[in-house]
């Protein structure tokens, strides 16, 4: 016998096993034969042994009732019938029979020796599949009588219950069952109801005679079985809460009558766990879901209050399935009738005349070949296959809209008024400080030595200097007898700035110091006075009397010159 590892708890016997996810996956492969590609024939044969009860067969009463019933597996030979059962059998739909084999010969001991039959839970799935193939797309009536009698039972079993004595046993017990089938007939009947509710909802391409019948269907059948439900609920629930205190008892005393499959014992002499699956009914989790039908017990609300949400629903996707048929009327939105007459059109026209009513309507044309020239240094003969000869590239408009006209809309000009606002304001600000560098200067012209200027009135004032000089006209001086001094001599020079209305004039002064301060730092000027006023024409009006009388020379932005052409000389 092996000891468990270190490290881990045995198992204990009165422990039940939950499904893990192997077990989980294992009633899932149960379904992996309706979609498989040879469903079909997997459908017919699971039929078959639907159609019988604890029976067992082998593959040739297999194929005898697959060619009695027809359809696609009726022409399935031995070999490929006993594969398909084969991999049901791993699937889980279908057990091996262990019932002795009978043969008179070793080919039928052969064909007979493996034998299967039906599983629990391989029924349960082709009962689903069969129930969803035959009645998918049907509209389920609600059984709304049932709801009346689920109503008459309630209340009738809570009288029996509160009399003296109780009520009887078996007639406790017929009472539960009937009243838990009624329910459960009901409340399925409402849900496929409402899921093909949903279903019909969904569309929206409902012409005038189908919107006709869904508005009946949803303004009465929906109406009335919203209002019944409404009606009994508050009624359900009155008798659920006179028969509660007594529920306890009378589920014990059922057990006590007839226990059912539950006595049987937990687990059988091969320690295999025996699970059963209790009457509707017999437990009290099956009575509080029948209370939480018809009332919220959990705070998530009931299925009356989740019926009634699901008819409003359904009254407002009708209102946009009427909305949509007005726009769709006035040619808004919808082209359902005229996309049905092309439609009929196609269908009832020949081939040719089909391909130039598509033509007509959508525009498709056959292939255009454009021929597009290639570079000028190539020379591709005529002979050569476009196959094989070079490419060409093709522009992307003409490659995938067939044209070379450029398509959208001009972009328009973009504005730079900001940006040109922006610049203005930067200009006069600029202008501005050379404005007042000028003031500056012409009011410390007579005392530079005795003031600090500002980096603007420096940068003016040389930038006046620079040009004073630059425009000067220079000689050399003549002695009396004659002969040529090497000296240049500079008796005055002057420049202005016409926007500033300001003049500087330069005079050479032997032993003369000019001595500028600024933030910029100090400038020494030797053998210069310079003089800064304001020209003709400034803000006053009226001539500048400190100008010299012979200077007539135009006014420029910045110029310089000597006054009236005198020799000049710059030391």
């Amino acid at each position: 016998m092996e000891e468990p590892a270190p490290g881990t708890q045995p198992e204990s016997d009165d422990a039940p096993s939950a499904p893990d996810a192997d077990e989980t996956r294992r009633r899932l492969d149960a379904y992996a034969y309706l979609s498989a590609p040879e469903r079909l024939e997997y459908l017919a044969i699971m039929r078959v042994f639907c159609g019988t009860l604890l029976a067992d067969l082998a593959v040739p009463d297999v194929m005898a009732k697959l060619c009695e019933g027809g359809g696609a597996a009726a022409g399935l030979d031995a070999d490929p019938l006993t594969a398909r059962l084969e991999q049901l059998v791993k699937w889980g739909n279908l057990l091996r029979g262990s019932h002795t084999v009978k043969a008179s010969s070793i080919t039928e001991y052969q064909r007979s020796r493996a034998r299967y039959q039906l599983s629990r839970l391989g029924e349960r799935v082709q009962r689903d599949a069969d129930g969803v193939l035959a009645e998918a797309d049907a509209a389920r009536e609600v059984s709304n009588e049932l709801l009346a009698l689920v109503e008459r039972g309630l209340r009738e079993l809570a009288e029996l219950v509160a009399e003296p004595g109780g009520i009887a046993p078996q007639d406790g017990l017929e009472r539960v069952s009937t009243l838990f089938v009624q329910f459960a007939g009901f409340a399925d009947s409402v849900r496929d109801f409402y899921a093909y509710l949903g279903q019909v909802l969904a569309r929206y391409d409902l012409d005038s005679g189908e919107y006709q019948g869904f508005k009946e269907l949803l303004l009465d059948y929906v109406e009335a079985i919203t209002e019944d439900v409404s009606f009994r609920a508050p009624r359900i629930s009155a008798a659920l809460d006179a028969l509660w205190p007594h529920l306890p008892g009378l589920l014990e005393q059922l057990d006590a009558h007839a226990q059912g499959l539950a006595a049987l014992p937990a687990r059988s002499e091969d320690r295999t766990e025996t699970r059963v699956q209790r009457s509707r009914g017999r437990e009290l989790a099956d009575w509080e879901g029948l209370r939480g039908w018809f009332r919220d017990t959990d705070g998530q609300g009931s299925q009356v209050d989740q019926l009634r949400d699901a008819t409003l629903r359904a009254l407002q996707s009708l209102l946009a399935n009427a909305k949509r048929m007005l726009r769709s009327a006035t040619g808004e939105m919808s082209r359902r009738r005229d996309l049905l007459r092309l439609a009929r059109w196609f269908d009832e026209a020949a081939p040719q005349d089909a391909h130039d009513i598509a033509v007509a309507a959508f525009g498709l044309y056959g292939a255009r070949h454009l021929g597009i020239a290639p570079a000028a240094d190539e020379v591709v003969p005529a002979y050569t296959s476009w196959w094989t000869g070079p490419v060409v590239e093709v522009p992307v408009a003409l490659r995938e809209r067939g044209s070379r006209a450029q398509r959208g809309r001009t972009a328009s000009v973009e504005d730079h008024s900001a940006q040109k606002e922006r610049l203005r304001e930067a200009a006069r600000q600029r202008a501005a400080d050379r404005s007042a560098a000028a003031d500056e200067l012409c009011s410390a012209s007579a005392r530079f030595d005795g003031v600090r200027l500002t980096s603007a009135a420096l940068s003016l004032l040389l930038e006046l200097l620079a040009t004073a000089l630059g425009n000067a006209q220079l000689r050399r001086r003549a002695e009396a007898d004659g002969r040529e001094e090497r000296s240049f001599g500079l008796d005055a020079a002057w420049s202005e700035d016409a926007d500033l209305g300001v003049r500087l004039t330069v005079h050479r002064t032997a032993g003369a110091r000019t001595f500028l301060r600024s933030a910029d730092g100090d400038l020494l000027l030797d053998d210069l006075e310079l003089v800064v006023h304001r020209t003709a024409g400034t803000a006053d009006g009226g001539a500048d009397e400190t100008e010299p009388a012979r200077s007539e020379a135009p006014p420029n932005r910045s110029r310089g010159a000597h006054p009236d052409g005198a020799e000049m000389s710059v030391s």
